[in-house]
């Protein structure tokens, strides 16, 4: 299936864009950019060089993700979400000089599959978001996040567990929705009693 981009978006063309993606009204994927088959990429939503989207991602309407991060198959970014890659940023350098790139360390992250990242969130560099992880809108997430966790607020704590399909598992690890039953594990977290596909 080909992919479809709009006329005002700009895709560079040393990028590599999948199979059935769409790319709307001003969206932006710099070079070296890589999105898997059947992406979404709303107005306005900003890929840096270099990124690496897999497959039926999508990124809401202004959505920024820098340099640096890696989202897994099915990853959801929210209306102007952020992933950031500068975890100490300066426009100029101590003596005044304009930065360039080599005046700066890009900060990695790494959202895995399933994970949900909601409206207006920021996601600071070399963080880590474990798959069907449920990120609230507005939150500020600065340390790792773990699988299925449900965090919110500035800075981002764990506030309960979702399940694949995003309802929040009810006190007994169980999705009121689709029946879902989940575990907690010995080492912290939870996982879900029957394998994941």
């Amino acid at each position: 299936m080909a992919s479809f981009v709009h006329p005002t978006a700009e895709v560079d063309p040393r990028a590599k864009i999948g199979e059935g993606c769409r790319i709307w009204h001003h969206a932006q994927v710099r070079e070296g950019a890589t999105l898997g088959d059947e992406c979404i990429l709303g107005k306005g939503a900003y890929v840096d060089a270099y990124v690496r989207i897999g497959s039926r991602c999508k990124l809401q309407n202004y959505a920024c993700v820098y340099r640096g991060t890696t989202l897994e198959d099915g990853v959801f970014v929210g209306p102007a979400a952020v992933i950031a890659n500068d975890r100490y940023p300066r426009a100029v350098t101590p003596d005044g000089a304009l930065k360039r790139d080599d005046d700066w360390e890009v900060g990695e992250s790494l959202v895995e599959y399933g994970a949900a990242i909601g409206a207006r969130a920021v996601v600071l560099p070399g963080v880590r978001i474990g798959r069907w992880a449920l990120v609230a809108a507005g939150a500020v997430v600065t340390r790792d996040v773990p699988a299925f966790a449900i965090v919110a607020g500035n800075p981002a704590r764990v506030r309960g567990w979702a399940c694949m399909c995003a309802t929040p598992l009810d006190e007994h690890l169980r999705c009121p929705r689709c029946g879902r039953q989940f575990e907690r594990l010995p080492e912290g977290g939870i996982a879900p009693l029957e394998a994941l596909a």
